[in-house]
């Protein structure tokens, strides 16, 4: 295999030493640039004691420091834990522990949540891109780490060593921590290229957080390109295409209900100004794909399903064959089959689990972190087995059909939904809580709880969401409360989540954005 993405940034600091390749919210950083930098970071991180193989937890938004602080852990050889920034609670304190780090990187209010927590955890050393405030806790400026003179080890990667922890939801227990390997990061980049979402050369323009798979999917696309790459702080529909446009890109890379919240802005007079190479708003219907096209000027690939620990599983190519509606073939690095509970190939229009394999080295996962029965319980039969529910045509395209087990995704983020349970749990008022999913106007689902309240207590819609605010990270506070009597149990006293979801939302149920109860963007991380 050819050089792992972060080994690529030295030939292009060699090749194209000027050429502008990062920017990432503090201007335009050039190949060179990036790759002093990189170094710096790697020595500084040594000489706090990190050494290969070492977990280094981040838990920040997007901002200059991410994808340059992601570069020097795979420069040093460290293994990054890349955490939403949103994480409270049990939801951040798992994590942590899990993944054995010692290092924590972060800002200010990251530290505010993580600090009531690290006493349950292996974290010794704070890295803080912010000032202190009123903490009492050593920590130690990231500007130190960034600026350090202390030479980064001479460290030659192999592509079977681990790059990242990437922790994926639960759905009848704790998230799982994704091991990726650097390998894995290169299988992928280079196979986005081969289906045409990526072109070598181009401009890349994102929102996508960096604390996402599909933020460190970009990252290595830019680097294998070699293209250039424009990372926004955080998406807004208002001005999105406009600050593509003004960066000069090519390509919008990004998921479905990004660009379905595009579609929903009023129509304005310079929309008939905007053309890209392509957007990638995965998943996305074929109609929003046809009217984003229409309306912006803008081709639109839609088709794509994969897992963080096999991206892409299936895909369209560019240039086709495609069929909107499904989501694409088999991608080229790996097999896939649909299967019936005894991992037997149903017949073509048939539902079944959909199920992959690698066909090289490194196209997918490593296994989970720490978590030796859950890896073998995937791997079943050599195949890796999703979860998910597809169905195939004679023609090989496959169509998602449902998750098979009970998992989440709102608005491009995984909830498990033992976690939001085991928060819900824990109200006074509570005796028992579901919670499914249903559909989103903006695709995908928003999250329905059904509680059960003990004997005689009470609850109001404004004292609740109060509660689910402070309990949760802001993406899982679920839209949708139905106060029941009682849940659906089946024979063996599990609740029948298909017979909720098969509800929707009924009559009587609380919607909290109705109410006008949300939870605003400067209340996110507080």
């Amino acid at each position: 295999m050819a050089d792992v993405p972060v080994e690529m940034l030295r030939r292009w600091a060699t090749e194209t030493p000027d050429a502008p390749f990062l920017h990432a919210g503090g201007g335009w950083v050039t190949c060179a640039e990036l790759n002093e930098t990189t170094d710096r970071i790697a020595g500084g991180l040594a000489a706090l004691g990190v050494q290969r193989g070492d977990r280094v937890a981040i838990l920040l938004p997007n901002r200059p420091e991410y994808p340059e602080l992601s570069l020097g852990c795979m420069r040093l050889g460290a293994v990054q834990v890349p955490l939403n920034a949103y994480l409270k609670g049990e939801f951040l304190r798992h994590q942590l522990a899990d993944c054995g780090a010692g290092v924590l990187v972060t800002d200010a209010p990251g530290l505010k949540a993580a600090a009531p927590l690290l006493g349950s955890t292996a974290i010794g050393t704070i890295i803080l891109l912010d000032e202190p405030g009123d903490t009492d806790r050593p920590v130690v400026p990231y500007a130190e780490v960034r600026q350090s003179t202390s030479p980064a080890p001479d460290c030659r990667l192999e592509p079977s060593e681990l790059a990242s922890i990437m922790y994926t939801s639960g759905t009848t227990g704790l998230p799982k921590g994704c091991m990726l390997s650097h390998g894995y990061y290169r299988v992928i980049a280079e196979t986005f290229f081969t289906c045409g979402t990526f072109e070598r050369g181009e401009r890349i323009f994102t929102a996508v957080p960096m604390f996402h798979t599909s933020g460190h999917i970009v990252l290595a696309a830019a680097l294998t390109g070699p293209t250039s790459l424009v990372i926004e702080p955080v998406f807004s529909a208002s001005t999105f295409l406009a600050r593509a446009a003004d960066e000069r890109a090519n390509m919008l890379w990004g998921v479905g209900p990004m660009g379905v919240a595009l579609l929903r802005r009023p129509p304005d007079p310079r929309d008939g100004e905007y053309s890209f190479r392509l957007a990638n708003w995965v998943p996305m219907s074929p109609e929003d794909q046809a009217a984003f096209t229409e309306r912006y000027g803008t081709p639109v690939t839609g088709e794509a399903y994969g897992q963080t620990e096999c991206v892409p599983s299936i895909i369209s190519a560019v240039n086709g064959p495609r069929r909107p509606g499904t989501a694409g073939r088999a991608a080229p690095h790996v097999d896939v089959e649909v299967v019936d509970d005894e991992d037997r190939p149903v017949p073509d229009g048939e539902a079944g689990e959909i199920v992959i394999r690698p066909k090289v080295p490194y196209a997918t996962f490593s296994g989970y972190w720490n978590n030796p029965a859950a890896t073998v319980e995937a791997w079943r039969n050599l195949w890796h087995h999703t979860g998910d529910l597809g169905r195939r045509d004679s023609d090989g395209f496959i169509t998602f059909v449902d998750r098979k087990k009970d998992a989440l995704r709102r608005r491009g983020e995984n909830v498990s939904s033992f976690e939001v349970e085991a928060a819900i749990i824990s109200h006074p008022a509570v005796s028992q809580v579901a919670v499914c999913g249903v559909p989103s106007p903006l695709g995908e689902d928003d999250i329905r709880a059904c509680v059960v309240l003990h004997d005689g207590a009470g609850l109001e819609p404004d004292e609740f969401f109060g509660f689910l605010k402070g309990a949760l990270p802001y993406f899982a506070v679920p839209r949708y409360v139905t106060i029941s009597d009682q849940l659906p149990i089946n024979a063996v006293g599990r609740v029948m989540k298909h017979v909720l979801r098969a509800q929707g939302v009924p009559e009587g149920t609380w919607d909290f954005e109705a109410k006008g109860l949300t939870v605003g963007r400067d209340e996110r991380r507080t």
